[in-house]
């Protein structure tokens, strides 16, 4: 479940509004990526909130990167737009909060868990800059 659509989306708008010289709003910018203007609306909203974007209203109104691109890292971006971490599986991030109890008998929650901080790790090092570039 990594990457979902509202990930992908969220990563291809900061994309195009990088480049943009003025602000950007939903329906032009769902036009161009061939994405649904309502989905859109909720993830560039997301990211307004989370201040990543700026959002601006009136005619000329609509959203603009409100950081540089080195300091939007794809761990806050997707982790905005999902309403929690991105996951690689699905399982407590602690043995204590097991939903299926049996944390003490698992073995492969150890190595799922390592995998998850090094892709959050990965996640966290990787910028708009990086993708861009």
């Amino acid at each position: 479940m990594l990457i979902t659509r509202a990930s992908e989306y969220a990563i291809l708008s900061l994309i195009v509004l990088s480049s943009a010289k003025e602000p950007m709003d939903s329906e032009t910018l769902s036009k161009e990526l061939t994405i649904s203007k309502s989905f859109l609306a909720k993830i560039l909203q997301a990211l307004a909130k989370e201040k990543i974007l700026r959002s601006y209203k009136g005619v000329k109104g609509g959203f603009a990167l409100n950081k540089t691109p080195i300091e939007i890292d794809m761990l806050t971006v997707m982790t905005c737009v999902e309403g929690k971490t991105p996951a690689v599986f699905e399982c407590a991030p602690a043995e204590s909060r097991c939903p299926s109890e049996k944390a003490n008998i698992c073995n492969i929650w150890p190595f799922l868990n390592k995998l998850q901080g090094k892709i959050d790790s990965f996640l966290a090092e990787l910028t708009l800059a990086d993708i861009i570039d």
